[in-house]
């Protein structure tokens, strides 16, 4: 190109920038969407941890367990439970028809009686009030059975013996572990161990019952 040399030059600046601001604008990053944090977890927009990590006092399964055991309401129960396993287990002793049945009445109503007596003990040094007598709703489990004799004693007893000590070692056990009186506490963990030994008893006279119960169907 002929004329004026400072004019080329102009000229040929403005072209490489033309050129070279094409690439340039197409290898600028595109604008990113604000983190949310990472999928498959519970909590605030833009973190990592779980919403019960973040915020001070956030209920966890240990303290929803813990508000769920109230250890007065586990004292008085224990003991109303307690007297009617010995009031049951005097029925066993008398009127199961079979020497299993009477055997496992009779252990019944001897531990449940130590652990009574431990109880009321406890009642006084903690100054809490508990029942020496039944109510109507554990009466009436003793009246039932009362009106059963032989085997259809023995099948109502083991099977309310089942269910009972079943809860019996569930409550204990949450007791043990989740309630706030120590002395409570320990109380359910050293009563503990003759409750499972109970229910393993019992299961095992279920069995036996039931395998009883089959063969003579089948005779």
């Amino acid at each position: 190109m002929r004329g004026n040399p400072l004019i080329r030059v102009i000229l040929t600046g403005g072209s490489l920038c033309l050129l070279m601001g094409g690439p340039v604008q197409a290898q600028a990053p595109s604008p990113q969407p604000p983190s949310m944090g990472q999928p498959g977890r519970t909590g605030m927009p833009g973190s990592n941890t779980p919403m019960s990590e973040q915020i001070p006092g956030a209920p966890t399964d240990t303290s929803r367990m813990q508000q769920k055991v109230d250890d007065k309401k586990f004292v008085r129960d224990a003991a109303l439970g307690g007297l009617t396993e010995i009031e049951l287990g005097k029925l066993a002793a008398d009127k199961g028809s079979s020497d299993a049945v009477k055997q496992f009445g009779q252990k019944i109503m001897d531990d449940h009686k130590k652990a009574n007596e431990e109880l009321k003990k406890l009642a006084v040094a903690q100054s809490l009030g508990i029942p020496d007598s039944l109510d109507k709703k554990h009466q009436s489990r003793v009246d039932k059975l009362s009106k059963l004799t032989g085997a259809e004693f023995d099948r109502a007893y083991i099977k309310d013996q089942l269910k009972d000590h079943q809860q019996n070692v569930r409550e204990f056990q949450d007791e043990a572990k989740y309630g706030s009186d120590a002395a409570v506490k320990d109380f359910a963990a050293k009563a503990l161990p003759a409750l499972q030994e109970h229910l393993a008893m019992v299961k095992k006279l279920n069995k036996e019952k039931r395998t009883s119960t089959t063969a003579d169907r089948s005779r």
